[in-house]
């Protein structure tokens, strides 16, 4: 899973309720009307009712309500298609018979159990994830995405589910093969991905020569067998499913204090004025221990497409 950095180009808060959202309301208030063992708030107000009912004002996390995930579930090992249900997947609400599988829809599914709804993913294009939580489409985002400074100014985060690397992957028999620092790579053409921390780090390179970036992880591979350039960036947790996928590559890991500077974290994102669903889910997040994170992403690697 790629890590995404996008470039924001204007704030935007995003705190109205959709006409979907009131939909989900009026199930709740139709119970909320005969309401008689909800105590005094209840009978003598019906919206008071209908908020305690639901356990929050925004009523699009009601327990018992679907939780849409949006993800492009094209990413695996982080998400992917699939044409059959099985215990790691959830329905893809718009398109039809397909679901999705993978550590973010794992990471979804524990979520949501938490949250005692129902998971459904919603696969969307990357560049539009976050107009589409604005806009209700979605609830969530957990799709890989990284809180940036210039993402927080429009929606806003948990606590990191997954910290990842970068490195750089070449042809077998490249002259970059033996590197062993991202400085080695000055003069080379490497390519990322657009509106991601994949681009982003090349910069880092003192000297490079940083091609302008691709859609998509499958372009900069394809890109790098067709030698259009010298080396791409990676996500160091998908080095065995790129290696196995393309035997003709290699993948250089650098030593601490070698490679890109940074650790690179994926939260999950929501639009703002939410921090009591945040808060909720961040105690979520916080037991799942390191082990079991891991073993969902070794068993998420094992079960990915080839």
């Amino acid at each position: 899973m790629t890590t995404r950095f996008a470039n924001i180009a204007s704030s935007r808060t995003f705190n109205k309720l959709s006409r979907r959202d009131f939909l989900k309301l009026s199930g709740v208030a139709a119970i909320a009307t005969g309401l008689t063992a909800c105590g005094p708030a209840a009978e003598d107000d019906p919206d008071a009712a209908v908020e305690e009912a639901i356990g929050s004002s925004n009523v699009a996390f009601a327990p018992g309500s679907v939780l849409r995930v949006g993800m492009e579930a094209a990413y695996a090992p982080y998400n992917w298609q699939a044409t059959e249900e099985s215990e790691f997947t959830i329905p893809i609400e718009n398109v039809s018979g397909a679901f999705a599988d993978g550590y973010d829809v794992q990471i979804a599914k524990m979520v949501a159990e938490g949250l005692e709804m129902d998971p459904v993913a919603v696969k969307l294009d990357w560049d539009g994830l976050i107009e589409a939580l604005g806009q209700g489409q979605i609830d969530v985002i957990i799709a890989g995405m990284t809180a940036t400074p210039e993402r927080m100014e429009a929606i806003d985060f948990t606590e990191p589910y997954y910290v990842g690397t970068y490195g750089l992957m070449v042809q077998k028999g490249s002259p970059y093969e033996n590197a062993t620092s991202i400085q080695d790579f000055s003069g080379a053409a490497v390519l990322g991905q657009k509106d991601t921390l994949l681009d982003e780090v090349i910069d880092e390179i003192e000297g490079v020569n940083h091609l302008s970036p691709v859609p998509t992880v499958p372009d900069q591979v394809s890109n790098l067998l067709a030698g259009s350039c010298d080396a791409i960036t990676f996500d160091v947790g998908n080095i065995a499913s790129m290696t196995d996928a393309h035997p003709e590559l290699v993948g250089i890991i650098f030593d601490e204090g070698k490679g890109f500077s940074e650790e690179v974290p994926v939260n999950i994102g929501i639009s703002k004025g939410q921090d009591d669903i945040v808060a909720k889910m961040n105690d979520i997040l916080a037991g799942i221990d390191e082990e079991q994170r891991q073993q969902i992403w070794a068993d998420a690697v094992e079960r990915q497409p080839e």
